[in-house]
């Protein structure tokens, strides 16, 4: 290799090194901020039950008007509700609580597209990193309550279980809703994951499959001794 050549790339990566180091420093505190935002703004708001679902549900579906309701029956139950802030059941959920009275925690996410704060939300805060908002999403919450998504909602629950499942937080209520959406994934841990030793036989007791809103309060407020 030429010299010249050689020392170029290497005081060119020196640069691009010196750069990221300043970037990333800067971007710590942006971090921090977003904990420090959190921690003082959230605490009132325990305790939440934390709704999940697709941001493409529209309000004429049934998964829609079901996540409004269960939201308006978790305030009168005595819970905050808490989304990620969004269209679809995070909306649906955010304007059954703020309609019954309650907090309406809405956690949004800056994302480049699909995603917009909805309007129902009264208790709001915007993040930047996803795994900020995966934090407060989870801590001031005592139940999580998955209805049918794609990637993000998948992502949350896995994460979910896998926390608890480990035991890095406290077992709580997890449900799953609509037994048609997630029957199949359901069979496919019993089928293979188990005989195949990847998850113990118990740990598809973490979590429960209900469909209706009345009966997926009175599982988390029986978990939770209320």
């Amino acid at each position: 290799m030429d010299e010249g050549f050689k020392s170029r790339l290497i005081e060119e990566k020196q640069y691009v090194l010196e750069g990221l180091q300043a970037k990333e420093s800067w971007r710590l505190f942006r971090i921090l901020a977003e904990f420090v935002d959190g921690f003082e703004v959230l605490p009132k708001v325990y305790p939440g039950v934390t709704i999940f679902g697709s941001a493409r549900t529209r309000p004429e579906e049934p998964d829609y008007q079901k996540a409004e309701a269960l939201g308006r029956l978790l305030v009168k139950a005595g819970f905050s509700v808490i989304t990620g802030g969004g269209p679809g059941i995070m909306e649906a959920a955010n304007k059954g609580a703020s309609e019954a009275g309650g907090y309406s925690v809405g956690l949004n996410i800056k994302l480049p597209m699909e995603q917009e704060p909805n309007l129902y939300a009264n208790v709001k805060l915007e993040f930047r990193y996803f795994f900020i908002r995966k934090v407060m999403l989870a801590k001031y919450s005592v139940a999580f309550v998955f209805f049918p998504g794609g990637f993000g909602t998948m992502d949350e629950m896995f994460e979910i279980l896998t926390l608890v499942q480990t035991k890095k937080i406290r077992p709580v209520p997890i449900v799953l809703v609509d037994r048609n959406f997630w029957k199949p994934l359901y069979n496919w841990f019993v089928k293979s994951l188990i005989p195949q030793n990847k998850i113990s036989p118990s740990d598809v007791e973490l979590f429960k499959i209900l469909d209706e809103p009345e009966e997926i309060v009175n599982y988390i407020k029986e978990k939770l001794w209320i």
